[in-house]
C-alpha cells in the first residue's frame, strides 16, 4: 500500500507540473505552456498564487526525498520566475518559457533515478548570500551618489 500511495502522490507532482508549465498547445506549433504565465498576466497577486503552487510543488518533491543542494536548486528555479515575471512586458514573454516547475521535476527525477545533485546545498546558498550582499552595496552606493548630485543640483 505504501508504494501506491508513493507513485500516486508521484503522480500528483507530475499532473500539477504539467498544468503549470505544459498544459496547452498553440496550434500548429510544438510550443507548449501552462497556468504559471496566463496568472502572471495579473499583476502582483497571479504571480504570487503561481509562486505558491510551485513552493507546494517543491515542498512534495523534497518529501520525495530531493537532497539539499537539489532543494537550493528547486527555490531558486521557482524564485527566478517570480522575479522575471514580474518584469513588465519582456518578464511576460520570458515566463511562457521559463518553466520553473518542469525543472524542478527534472531536478528530482535525475537526483532519485541517476544519482545526481547529492550532498547540501549550503555552497549555493553562500554563493546566493555573496551575490545579494554585493548587490546591495552596490545599490546603496549608486543611491548613495545620486543624493549626492541631487543635493549638488539643490545648492
Amino acid at each position: 500500500m505504501s508504494d501506491s500511495k508513493e507513485i500516486e502522490e508521484f503522480k500528483w507532482i507530475e499532473k500539477i507540473t504539467h498544468l503549470m508549465d505544459n498544459s496547452f498547445r498553440i496550434p500548429g506549433t510544438n510550443f507548449r505552456f501552462g497556468l504559471d504565465p496566463i496568472l502572471g498576466l495579473f499583476p502582483f497577486i497571479g504571480d504570487l498564487i503561481s509562486y505558491g503552487i510551485s513552493s507546494v510543488l517543491v515542498l512534495a518533491m523534497v518529501k520525495k526525498g530531493a537532497s539539499g543542494k537539489v532543494v537550493v536548486k528547486m527555490v531558486g528555479n521557482i524564485t527566478i520566475d517570480y522575479i522575471i515575471s514580474n518584469v513588465p512586458i519582456i518578464g511576460y514573454i520570458i515566463d511562457f518559457g521559463y518553466k520553473a516547475n518542469q525543472r524542478n521535476l527534472k531536478l528530482l527525477l535525475e537526483h532519485l533515478e541517476e544519482g545526481k545533485h547529492q550532498g547540501a546545498g549550503w555552497k549555493y546558498l553562500l554563493a546566493v548570500w555573496l551575490i545579494l550582499i554585493s548587490l546591495m552595496v552596490i545599490l546603496a552606493m549608486v543611491i548613495w551618489l545620486l543624493l549626492g548630485y541631487f543635493f549638488q543640483w539643490l545648492v
